[in-house]
């Protein structure tokens, strides 16, 4: 069901037309809007019967200039397989979960650059603050890890630049990464410390 859905979402965001006509960006201009709050639209994988995310995010952001964009994410999530799992027929394999789950808090600095019209680039700088759980809900430890991600996207402007909507595509790798349970690493370690191609759908208002 999780494959399934990232699936479609993968299929939506390449079918969107990187196109803004002359008159939207004149509108956009004049209707210029420095601040925004908004989210992601990868929390409708909430709805998975499978691997069930408990996913929440939300981001506050600040434009510097129209090209220059700042802003900070706060996340929550909950995984049980290995994030170095490509995509494939591991992907949603129930036999790369690990013995349990961890429950992670992040706390995200990111920045987005224009360079044109739409088109943008980000760097996102993710702290993750976890708990390692057994499959009855017990503790194990707590770790901290650092996500890296790289992104390719393209905002489009809705309602006279009220709202926006950013589909996108990402890398995202771990540099740091600390006190990680053996029975954990094991998993992992079967598996690069990276995500390629990772899809990315925010959305936001602005004012």
């Amino acid at each position: 069901m999780q494959n399934k859905f990232l699936n479609l979402l993968i299929a939506f965001i390449f079918t969107l037309s990187f196109h803004a006509n002359s008159k939207q960006v004149k509108k956009d201009t004049t209707n210029y809007r420095p601040c925004f709050i908004g989210s992601t639209l990868l929390m409708l994988g909430n709805f998975s019967t499978v691997n069930n995310p408990e996913f929440a995010q939300i981001n506050i952001g600040y434009r510097i200039t129209p090209k220059n964009v700042v802003f900070l994410e706060f996340k929550t999530s909950k995984f049980n397989w290995p994030l170095g799992v490509p995509w494939g027929p591991s992907f949603d394999d129930p036999k790369e979960n690990f013995p349990g789950y961890v429950r992670q808090y992040i706390i995200g600095l990111a920045y987005n650059h224009f360079w044109w019209k739409g088109l943008y680039t980000g760097i996102h700088a993710m702290n993750a603050f976890q708990t390692y759980r057994n499959d009855d809900k017990s503790k194990i430890t707590n770790g901290f890890t650092l996500f890296m991600t790289y992104r390719l996207g393209y905002q489009f402007k809705l309602f006279k630049n009220r709202f926006f909507i950013e589909p996108s595509i990402g890398f995202t790798h771990w540099p740091i990464k600390t006190n990680t349970p053996k029975s954990f690493k094991e998993k992992e370690n079967k598996w690069p410390g990276y995500f390629a191609f990772e899809p990315g759908l925010h959305f936001g208002f602005n004012f």
